[in-house]
């Protein structure tokens, strides 16, 4: 069959390999699962029954561990899941067992302006459209945990405010006198939803809840979620939702799910989510998809679950880092890789030529609009300018110890000359360079860039964490500030250094890791400032606590928890043929 990404768009490309995909009970026995450790949703998707699985395997050789990042993305992307999938299956073609792990796409970019993160072209996941749309509703446990935090805390908080002590005694209830300023959830959904960020709850007569402001966050930014992707397993998982922060009372005192006596329901959402799913390329390679946190406003990493088996049942494993080095890698390097004890044995850095000249000086990238004629022609001035930000996330991943491979992911309108141009730089620099045609021609136009990554894994390298966990709060902020974004310094709000010394004095600072929230579109907190700036300093607005995650979150500058729905969202495009009810209008 001629799938022609160029005549084709991504959902059509999907719906025709669906036909000739392998069923996932093979995918399954190919990856050396057995049956018992199967769960299947249907015949091309199933769950996989970790605890079983990493104990059967517990004394087996690791595959080889590579992580996919990128530079700084226009708001288009940059086609970092693309790669990730299209270097699995040229590891296929090679005849290497492989298999990956990537995150769960969001309804919230799925039908606003970025599309599905199921890779594209003929480098993608099947089947697109329930990876896309539902899945097998691990969000929406997700969802439904973190809401059910919300509905014991407002609750709580009417009844105390309803009831005398002998009344609560009388429920089994001790007054937890919640400080209704200090309340640091909101409610979760998977949309981006902008006129739900600061609403006003409990309006009414006084059973009708507790009155105060409050608002949504999507539920890729929530705790749970982030719980979901760093947890071990479900002992593990559920001692951390009980360790969630969900206000403070009067006093100052933490006010966790364990005190609202709701950690335990919420665990039971999670009991079927906790388990990866498994899916497969176009080119019938097995693909874990697990867990689903951004990286500008989270941890933005598949599970370490997913991690954990890919590297148990596989030749090389590879998985993939939410957005640009600065922000997804950073958090890999020194958040998930120390959890999870794994090391990785090389990191593709993803560029395109698009990218590049965005950040030397092209005209803004606008989602939704044409590209102005810069991006679909040879200019080799803008392309040499924007090296500057592709120069900076080379400069990163040494920082790890770690040679970086940089794959370019081409375009058709990228030139001969514009590639060249950056493989020069890049390996005058210290790192491999590559391109690679998987996007247009699936796992043999991705075969050099996999037989990069393979010399890569054969040699050794001198990873190491960027910080030590006793290192002081505000001195490994600003660590990160300097050595990674390139800042000169950092600046604190009043609420946010107040916050800061309290973690201090607390020593909250030295044992929970470091999870910045900042914008992906900028290696700065502005994004509006491409290329690699100078002479500015970060500014730290708020300082959030993720003590069931296991990190503190300082928020640079105005980052949002809930973005918006543009004005040309996806979601226009997408329909249902009722005749054989698929869905098309996915990219």
């Amino acid at each position: 069959m001629n799938l022609d990404p160029r005549r084709m768009q991504d959902w059509q490309i999907a719906d025709a390999a669906e036909d000739r995909a392998k069923p996932i009970r093979r995918i399954a026995s190919e990856l050396g699962l057995r049956d018992n450790e199967l769960i299947p949703y249907g015949a091309k998707l199933a769950k996989v029954d970790y605890a079983t699985v990493l104990d059967r395997l517990n004394d087996s050789p690791r595959a080889k561990y590579v992580d996919v990042t990128a530079i700084t993305p226009t708001p288009l992307g940059e086609g970092k899941t693309t790669t990730t999938l299209g270097l699995i299956q040229g590891l296929g073609v090679l005849g290497k067992r492989v298999c990956g792990a990537i995150r769960q796409p969001s309804s919230a970019p799925t039908f606003n302006i970025k599309g599905s993160a199921a890779g594209g072209g003929l480098a993608q996941c099947i089947p697109l459209t329930p990876i896309s749309i539902r899945f097998t509703g691990d969000i929406d446990c997700v969802t439904n945990a973190h809401n059910l935090a919300m509905v014991a805390l407002t609750a709580r908080m009417q009844h105390e405010r309803n009831y005398d002590d002998a009344r609560l005694t009388q429920s089994g209830l001790r007054r937890l006198d919640v400080d209704p300023n200090r309340i640091q959830i909101g409610w979760a959904m998977d949309f981006c939803a902008q006129s739900l960020r600061n609403i006003r709850i409990g309006r009414g007569a006084k059973m009708d809840g507790f009155e105060m402001d409050s608002g949504f966050q999507m539920t890729v930014a929530s705790e749970v979620m982030a719980i979901l992707s760093v947890a071990a397993d479900l002992r593990d998982l559920r001692e951390r939702i009980a360790h969630m922060v969900v206000a403070y009372d009067k006093q100052g005192h933490e006010v966790t799910t364990r005190d609202l006596e709701v950690d335990g329901a919420m665990t039971a959402w999670l009991i079927d989510a906790i388990n990866p799913n498994l899916v497969q390329t176009l080119e019938g390679q097995p693909v874990f998809i697990h867990a689903g946190p951004f990286a500008n406003i989270a941890i933005g990493q598949s599970s370490i679950i997913a991690d954990r088996l890919g590297t148990r049942l596989a030749e090389y494993h590879i998985t993939e880092s939410g957005f640009g080095a600065d922000i997804g890698f950073e958090k890999f390097w020194n958040l998930k890789c120390r959890m999870s004890g794994l090391a990785p044995d090389a990191v593709v850095l993803v560029a395109t030529i698009r990218a590049l000249k965005m950040h030397g000086g092209g005209p803004a990238v606008k989602p939704g609009m044409p590209l102005s004629h810069e991006y679909l022609t040879e200019n080799l001035g803008l392309v040499e300018a924007g090296c500057a930000n592709l120069l900076a996330h080379i400069d990163i991943i040494k920082k790890s110890g770690v040679r970086p491979i940089v794959c370019v992911n081409s375009f058709h309108t990228d030139s001969p000359a514009e590639i060249a141009l950056v493989r020069r730089v890049a390996e005058a620099a210290g790192a491999r360079a590559v391109c690679s045609e998987h996007w247009l021609k699936g796992g043999p136009g991705a075969v050099e860039l996999a037989e990069v990554v393979i010399e890569t894994c054969n040699e050794p390298n001198d990873f190491e964490f960027l910080y030590d966990l006793k290192m002081p709060l505000r001195q490994r902020i600003e660590l990160i500030a300097k050595e990674i974004y390139g800042a000169d310094g950092v600046t604190y709000t009043d609420d946010a250094l107040a916050q800061a010394r309290r973690l201090e004095a607390q020593s909250l600072g030295t044992r929970l890791g470091t999870c910045m929230a900042k914008t992906q579109l900028s290696l700065s907190h502005d994004p509006e400032r491409k290329g690699r700036p100078t002479g500015w300093v970060l500014p730290i607005s708020d300082i959030l606590v993720f003590k069931g995650a296991g990190f503190v979150v300082p928020v640079a500058g105005s980052i949002r928890l809930m973005p918006g729905t543009g004005s040309n969202p996806a979601f226009r495009r997408i329909d249902v043929d009722v005749d054989t009810g698929k869905v098309h209008g996915l990219f």
